[in-house]
């Protein structure tokens, strides 16, 4: 059995609405549902849950004006919710903007949400929208495009909505190139605001696998979704066969990083893979290969990669290249990087571990004082070594193992 607080309320308190809906749920039986009648419980049940999300935010709207949370101890009115109802901060300062929204200036919204023609999530959408409105409507102008708002929703879902609120203003603008400008700086906002917020973490899980997590534009992850989606799409599949979606999407990914074309990259062979293995690797040994990472991958893994296109095999004893330059060219080449992957496995500063793939290529003997562009004369440095190798503030020596230590100048 459910209980709710005892409140002692008279009739119409919002406590007894509350308490009549605990008892009315705990005697559900949902076995008794006739197969017809499903659509049209379900249906009432979401509307139901709309009108108490409604009751929910006239609640935290007059909580706010009240200032319960200072009296209760707390920061804000978002983190007194968030203890109410363990919805997390982020979630509960939502629903107090919402609430806030609702009870200032959004009438025809909160009254559909109270008698449950809308969501939450189509509320949502629509102070958004208007929020987004040119400043110089009028207060009935805003009323007008609300309700159109409103009544739009009672018929689409949320992201439809979201698609067809950046044109609210239409219904109090005539003007359809003002309509398109005013679509478009939200459109432009919403792009800027998305670059800001993207994110990718990596996680090495030490078994072999690597997780990430990552928040994108929506333009790069529509593209990645029709890549992968055109990947795995359904081809012959046994009867009865299940599929597991995510884990063939998994592997599309991981084959589609192996592919990423790098010819237009500044450089290249920054997002080159380089497989160091020996001859006899290649051949079948079972032997570990290195990759200028700094990781390591199987002898079979290795034999695969070097049958592929911009992940390049450095196999020791192969043909050669032309590695050494000499005073005809200003920069290292791309053979050259690559070759140096065999002999650097990470930044050529005393101690430091950044990757030799993350490394930028220095002159042990600057080119402004005839250094020549030599295999030899090539020292990979990170970037924050870099920029040290040329700050008048510091000096570098090398030590006996090919490493340079860094001094600071007195």
């Amino acid at each position: 059995m459910s209980t709710v607080l005892d409140l002692h309320p008279t009739p119409g308190h919002p406590a007894a609405a509350v308490a009549a809906v605990h008892e009315a749920l705990d005697g559900v039986d949902v076995d008794g549902v006739a197969p017809g009648d499903y659509a049209g419980v379900v249906a009432e049940a979401a509307r139901a849950r709309s009108r108490l999300h409604a009751l929910e935010l006239r609640l935290v709207a007059a909580a706010e004006r009240s200032q319960v949370a200072r009296e209760a101890g707390c920061a804000s009115t978002g983190a007194w919710l968030s203890k109410q109802t363990r919805s997390g901060t982020a979630t509960a300062a939502r629903a107090v903007k919402l609430a806030t929204d609702l009870d200032d200036h959004l009438p025809a919204t909160s009254a559909a949400l109270a008698e449950g023609s809308v969501s939450t999530e189509h509320a949502s959408v629509i102070a958004h929208a208007t929020s987004r409105l040119p400043r110089n409507l009028s207060t009935d102008q805003v009323a007008t495009v609300e309700a159109s708002l409103v009544e739009k929703a009672r018929r689409v879902d949320p992201a439809q909505l979201r698609r067809l609120a950046r044109r609210a203003l239409a219904a109090v603008e005539d003007d359809t190139s003002v309509v398109d400008a005013h679509e478009e700086r939200q459109v432009r906002d919403e792009e800027g605001a998305a670059r800001d917020r993207t994110r990718l973490t990596l996680h090495d899980n030490g078994d072999g696998t690597l997780s990430g997590h990552f928040t994108v534009p929506l333009l790069a992850g529509s593209i990645l979704r029709k890549i992968l989606e055109a990947m795995t799409a359904p081809r012959r599949s046994r009867v009865g066969h299940t599929t597991d979606w995510a884990h063939q999407r998994g592997a599309a990914f991981a084959q589609l990083l192996e592919h990423l074309p790098t010819d237009h990259l500044h450089s290249k062979v920054a997002a080159t893979v380089v497989v160091t293995l020996d001859l006899e690797t290649l051949r079948g040994r079972l032997k570990a290969a290195g990759l200028d990472t700094g990781d390591l991958v199987s002898a079979a893994q290795a034999r695969r990669l070097a049958c592929q296109a911009g992940i390049v095999p450095a196999v020791l004893d192969g043909a050669s290249l032309p590695l050494d330059l000499g005073r005809s060219s200003r920069l290292f080449t791309e053979a050259q990087r690559v070759a140096g992957a065999t002999r650097h496995t990470s930044c050529a500063a005393d101690r430091c571990e950044v990757p030799y793939a993350w490394c930028e290529l220095h002159h042990r003997t600057p080119w402004s004082r005839d250094g020549r562009t030599d295999l030899a004369d090539m020292v990979p440095l990170c970037g924050f070594h870099h920029r040290r190798i040329h700050d008048p503030g510091h000096d570098h020596r090398r030590l006996p193992d090919g490493s340079v230590r860094f001094t600071r100048r007195t």
